[in-house]
């Protein structure tokens, strides 16, 4: 894992409402000194912002939050959505790097099979890591926000369907060894979006860790009709493959719940 597969820049701060706010406006203020794989990293994160609107905040030194610049060449603004998954898959190679059995829950979840029970809409899927992407404006950019629960304590997680690191049992907390192994990870699998890696070809390898494909699942997506069937796959554009009953339709964006018989 050699500095070429690490980050271009990284900014520490001690405490961010949100890495996504601040590395979009430090982008849109001076592109020129934010090459790609640059990011932003805090130790404290007050207000962070997952997909929907859905705020998101952490203990002091608990998580990994950090902000990290794509810009992938050849890549058309409209195939972004293809970002939380590039990114989930590196998520997931890290953590399985740390010892930890994680997969991508569609579209930008990263989840273990862990729980004792079954959560509504989970299973015994928990979800450790939480992923959003925004474009930025006026650029061919995208920042990718990575949020990792790490040494939280079960009482300090915000569901029940949250886990951490630690409760998850893992011997290494180490958040910087883990952000390391990101970095790594996303530079080969942006590589890969792009269609420059020869080891391998993004969307079949976000297929192959995605524990949503299989199941018999939900959609409820923003201010459309949910969408039941088995999930069998992902589409050209990123979209959740949905086997229903009138054929296989591309579901864009939405929540995925599990069903049970």
């Amino acid at each position: 894992m050699g500095p070429s597969r690490q980050l271009s820049r990284l900014d520490v701060v001690a405490t961010s409402p949100s890495t996504n706010t601040a590395l979009l406006r430090a982008v849109a203020d001076a592109p020129g000194d934010w090459p790609a794989f640059s990011g932003i990293v805090a130790d404290h994160q007050t207000a962070g912002r997952g997909r929907a609107g859905r705020s998101w905040a952490t203990p002091q030194g608990a998580a990994l939050t950090v902000s990290i610049l794509l810009r992938p060449e050849g890549i058309a603004p409209a195939a972004y959505g293809w970002a939380a998954l590039v990114a989930g898959l590196a998520t997931v190679r890290a953590l399985r790097d740390a010892g930890v059995g994680a997969f991508l829950k569609w579209p930008n979840d990263v989840v273990v099979e862990a729980g004792a029970k079954e959560i509504p809409g989970w299973g015994r899927w928990r979800k450790v890591v939480g992923i959003l992407c925004e474009a930025v404006p006026g650029q061919r950019a995208v920042v990718a926000g990575v949020g990792i629960n790490v040494s939280q304590a079960a009482t300090e997680l915000p569901v029940p369907h949250a886990a951490s690191l630690a409760t998850l049992g893992a011997t290494d907390l180490d958040r910087a060894r883990l952000l390391r192994s990101l970095a790594a990870h996303l530079r080969d699998g942006v590589a890969a979006w792009e269609g420059e890696s020869d080891d391998f070809s993004i969307r079949p390898e976000v297929e192959r860790v995605c524990a949503t494909i299989g199941w018999d699942i939900t959609v409820d997506a923003p201010g459309g009709t949910p969408v039941s069937g088995r999930a069998v796959g992902l589409g050209p554009s990123g979209g959740l493959l949905v086997e229903a009953d009138a054929g296989v339709v591309e579901v864009l964006a939405g929540d995925v719940r599990v069903r049970r018989a």
